[in-house]
């Protein structure tokens, strides 16, 4: 081997040595007899380097996954002999092998078992066995290739081909018939045998247990001598938590529900008398996380068996199951309630599943009903942070956190179902202590009262939030939980979490408003000053600004009398920040985006004269306006990059400001009928010289798009005289990506306003197609996805704009483009139906075809489009479906064949039995179809039902493609 490559494979060695290891690495993987000198290499010990063994491994693991079958049967059983001999040199070696070493070794061990075991060595474990013997580094090294064998025949979560899963099939059940009780047998012979000296054998060996059991015959297993050696491990510290999983692999197994509910009560007696059920002596967690889920999967077990009886009306078995699931009911309540997370959160499922057994029981027992009051209080006091909960800079610790909130809440969701009287009577008692004397108890006391309170809202669903109405005991306990919220003054707590979970349940709770509105002013108050938009956390500033804007929108109705005291409040808080003034805003502009909708909802939909509405929306968006102007003269100067994209991200913040505002109108409350029209075109008329800005353009043109999109809108015909200069703007030197997104604003004007943009959009055609063209004829790198994908949107936005101008009926935007641009136009259409394997473009494309021939195909179409239609159109209808691109397998393609369908068709319909001659009489028949096919595919196509020869076309595709 070449010892200077081999120096690269040290992690320390510089990155041209490396470089060489890699090299000669995939040298090695491609040549003939390189497995042959690592075998050896490995069978004689010649390298004491780890990474020079491993890297043999490597080669020799490559060698038997992709090049096996080229081996002849000599140079096979080589392999063998090699694996063997090194297996026997381990037991012998002084020091063991790295473990890295030995897990790849398994690995390697495990390729050749799945590769081999069917066929030439059906003895494997026999062979291995008899090497090992109970070695403690061979037994070490079997227990490791059944792991890895597991990884390669078992685990699901391993994605394998049709063709793996059937070999794997084949594997376990040879092996159930050949070899498990051997291995079984010899699992416990090293349980046995190093249960009491060597821990870390054993662990290993209960770990191939728990995986095996879940496809063996679990009678080797679950017996007493297996089973009470693993209870013997359940009391001994460095074994019990493998036993713990062990015994969890073992109740998890499917089986007879009868049976599963006498083994799950049998491991139970058996763990009870040992004392395993006393958890408040327990101190080790990591233990008491593991026995949690063990009893979890048992609890679990119970409940599916209980279902299963139920199903089959085994009503002394159900209820001999249910029996055994409610003696577990003390033991579940102590997990669930035990102050460390993990082992709470192993046993939700549990509590979840018993909830629903209850909630299906026609009556629920005392201690049916004392169980659920103590889980109720269980989640209660499991909802409550802790004091290390960093709420600052939140972690790892503070996300699994908030996840097992989202479990402790679905148990509450739960309840709720099972006793939603019960649930609403404990948050009311909890919620009242806490709000009462909020002044003198802990944050999290108070944040958890206001927490439950907002649960509810899920819990205890009511249609469109009317929580305060129908169902008066419900009712009147949230309104008077509400009445307290507002009234106590918690709002003020100096804790952010309080003051979050208020907000988010002021909202959540807004329909209260409308039946109590005379607590609103207080509420927009803590809104708007030291509680919510100026609170000096940058966190409660900003869910606040979301929160005050939904609050404004439910409630803007009960506002009439404070709406330009809310205004001249937050006038600051919508202040344009440059870039330049280094001053740090209180809101971050996504922040400010939902202010400036409050602002216009506020306006919009005030009881003001439109007059007062229009003065109250300039002073609203004129100070937008001065700045962008400002900023925009500026732009150009600026040399610096970064300061430029500064510069261009605000202006385009103050065009989508102004956009935000515009929300607020309606059908009922119209720019028009608000007088605010010359505000928005005053911002058309700032905002549009952005388009000519020789720098920063994607990002100027982008903002200001969307403006004209809302404007469209929302001022409709009076934002028509801006359309032509924006458009002349945005086709001037424009990339595939600007003409995509500019396309669906012409749509839109079309769609919208039809023939009065007629003009404009004849006028504009042209100059747009020849943008398209030219943008599309430009030459890409071979291999550039991106632009080849931008070109693909380009050519689907282009045909979406013909498609949008053919339907909107306004054909003579084409029509009157002269006869030399139509018929480009046409066949890039044509071209679109057949050349590009794109079904969702060729979809569009048949469909306009449809249409066109829909206007113009008649006897007094446009000049030559008769002609047009059998030259071209009928010939596209069969190349496109016959390209072998065209995968009648695939949705969107039978999409576009059923167009191109609808386009035979239409054709038919319009031109007639002259469509019929011509495809019996010059074009099938220049196909070679058969005269008997023909015949078939004409009488199809005259049904009347058109879903008729929709079902044939595919029929007669699916037989004409090899």
């Amino acid at each position: 081997m070449d010892q200077q490559a081999l120096l690269g494979l040290n992690p320390n060695a510089d990155a041209n040595f490396r470089q060489r290891a890699l090299a000669y690495f995939e040298q090695l993987k491609d040549s003939q007899d390189a497995w042959h000198v690592c075998a050896e290499a490995l069978a004689k010990g010649i390298y004491s380097d780890d990474h020079v063994k491993f890297f043999c491994f490597q080669v020799l693991e490559h060698q038997i996954k992709f090049r096996y079958a080229m081996l002849t049967a000599v140079q096979q059983q080589l392999v063998r002999e090699t694996l063997m001999t090194w297996l026997q040199s381990q037991l012998m070696n002084a020091q063991p092998e790295k473990t890295f070493i030995r897990n790849k070794a398994a690995q390697v061990f495990a390729l050749m078992f799945v590769t081999e075991y069917l066929t030439k060595w059906p003895k494997f474990f026999f062979d291995i066995l008899t090497v090992v013997g109970l070695n403690p580094r061979g037994v070490d090294l079997y227990l490791r290739t059944l792991m890895a064998i597991d990884a390669e025949v078992v685990d699901r979560d391993i994605v394998h081909t049709g063709e793996e899963t059937r070999r794997n099939t084949l594997i376990k059940d040879t092996m159930r018939e050949q070899c498990i009780p051997s291995l079984v047998e010899s699992w416990y012979e090293i349980l046995h045998t190093y249960q009491h000296s060597n821990s870390e054998l054993t662990c290993q060996c209960l770990e191939v247990v728990g995986a095996f059991v879940s496809w063996i015959d679990l009678s080797l297993i679950a017996n007493d001598r297996f089973v009470n050696m693993l209870l013997g491990h359940m009391s001994v510290e460095v074994l019990r938590e493998e036993a713990c999983d062990c015994l969890f692999e073992i109740v998890n197994k499917g089986m007879d529900p009868i049976d599963k509910t006498k083994l799950v009560e049998s491991l139970c007696q058996v763990l009870q008398a040992a004392g395993l059920f006393s958890i408040q002596q327990e101190e080790d967690v990591d233990f008491l996380a593991r026995f949690s889920k063990l009893v979890n999967g048992m609890g679990q077990s119970l409940i599916i068996s209980w279902s299963r009886l139920v199903k089959v009306s085994d009503m002394k078995g159900a209820q001999d199951t249910l029996q055994a699931i409610e003696s577990k009911g003390p033991l579940m309540l102590q997990l669930l309630a035990h102050e460390d997370d993990d082992i709470s959160s192993n046993i939700i499922g549990f509590c979840y599943d018993y909830l629903h057994i209850l909630k299906q029981l026609p009556m629920l027992t005392d201690q049916q009903k004392s169980n659920v009051e103590a889980i109720m209080l269980a989640v209660i006091k499991k909802l409550t942070y802790d004091d290390e909960y960093n709420f600052e800079s939140e972690g790892e610790d503070e996300a699994m956190f908030v996840e097992y909130r989202k479990q402790l809440k679905l148990l509450l969701d739960r309840l709720a179902q099972v006793s939603p009287e019960l649930l609403l009577e404990a948050v009311r008692r909890v919620f009242n202590t806490a709000i009462q004397s909020w002044q003198c108890t802990a944050f999290m006391e108070v944040e958890v009262a206001i927490r439950l309170l907002y649960m509810l809202g899920e819990a205890l669903p009511a249609s469109h939030g009317a929580h305060f109405c129908g169902d008066i005991a419900k009712a009147s306990a949230l309104q008077d939980m509400m009445r307290t919220l507002v009234t106590s003054g918690v709002s003020e707590y100096r804790h952010t979490s309080v003051v979050l979970e208020f907000f988010e349940t002021v909202v959540r709770y807004d329909k209260f408003f409308i039946v109590e509105p005379q607590h609103i002013p207080h509420v927009l108050m803590a809104f708007l000053d030291h509680r919510g938009l100026r609170h000096s956390s940058p966190k409660v500033r900003s869910r606040t600004s979301y929160l005050f804007s939904r609050f404004v929108k439910t409630l803007h109705k009960h506002m009439s009398a404070f709406i330009e005291d809310i205004l001249s409040r937050i006038q600051d808080l919508l202040e344009l920040s440059p870039p330049e003034n280094g001053f740090q805003a209180l809101l971050s502009n996504d922040d400010q985006l939902f202010i400036f909708e409050a602002a216009g909802v506020l306006i919009v939909n005030s009881e003001y004269t439109a007059e007062r509405k229009q003065a109250l929306m300039k002073n609203l968006l004129t100070p937008l306006m001065e700045k962008f102007t400002i900023l925009l003269d500026k732009l150009p100067m600026e040399q610096d990059e970064g300061r430029q994209a500064a510069l261009a991200d605000c202006l385009n913040h103050a065009v989508g400001f102004a956009s935000r505002t515009s929300k607020a109108f309606s059908n009922k409350q119209t720019v028009k009928q608000c007088g605010c029209s010359e505000v928005y075109r005053d911002c058309l008329q700032t905002f549009l010289p952005a388009l000519s800005c020789p720098v920063q353009k994607e990002v100027l043109r982008s903002g200001v798009r969307t403006f004209l999109h809302r404007m469209i809108i929302c001022l409709e015909e009076e934002v028509l005289p801006f359309i032509p200069s924006a458009s002349e703007h945005m086709l001037k030197d424009c990339e595939a990506k600007d003409l995509q997104e500019f396309i669906p604003l012409l749509n839109q004007i079309t769609a919208k306003f039809k023939a009065q943009v007629s003009p404009f959009l004849q006028q504009v055609f042209m100059p747009l197609v020849q943008a398209i063209f030219e943008v599309l004829a430009r030459p890409a790198e071979e291999n550039d996805q991106n632009a080849a994908l931008e070109k693909q949107m380009l050519r689907r936005s282009y045909f979406a704009f013909l498609q949008t101008v053919a339907g909107s009926g306004m054909s003579e935007i084409i029509g009157n483009q002269g006869v030399e641009n139509v018929e480009r136009v046409l066949f890039t259409i044509i071209q679109g139906a057949v050349d590009f394997p794109d079904p969702i473009a060729q979809k569009t494309c048949f469909i306009i075809l449809s249409k066109l021939v829909e206007l113009w195909g008649g006897k007094d179409g446009l000049v030559g489009f008769a002609d047009f239609i059998y030259k071209h159109m009928v010939p596209a209808c069969f190349l496109a479906p016959l390209k072998p691109t065209f995968d009648l397998a695939d949705a969107q393609t039978v999409l576009a064949l059923s167009e191109c369908a609808v386009t035979l068709k239409t054709i038919h319909l319009k031109r007639g039995p002259e469509c019929i001659q011509y495809l019996q009489q010059e074009y099938l028949p220049s196909l070679q179809v058969a005269p008997e096919i023909i015949q078939e595919f004409c009488q199809a196509l005259q049904q009347p039902d058109s879903k008729v020869f929709k079902n044939y076309l595919k029929i007669f595709f699916q037989r004409a493609k090899p």
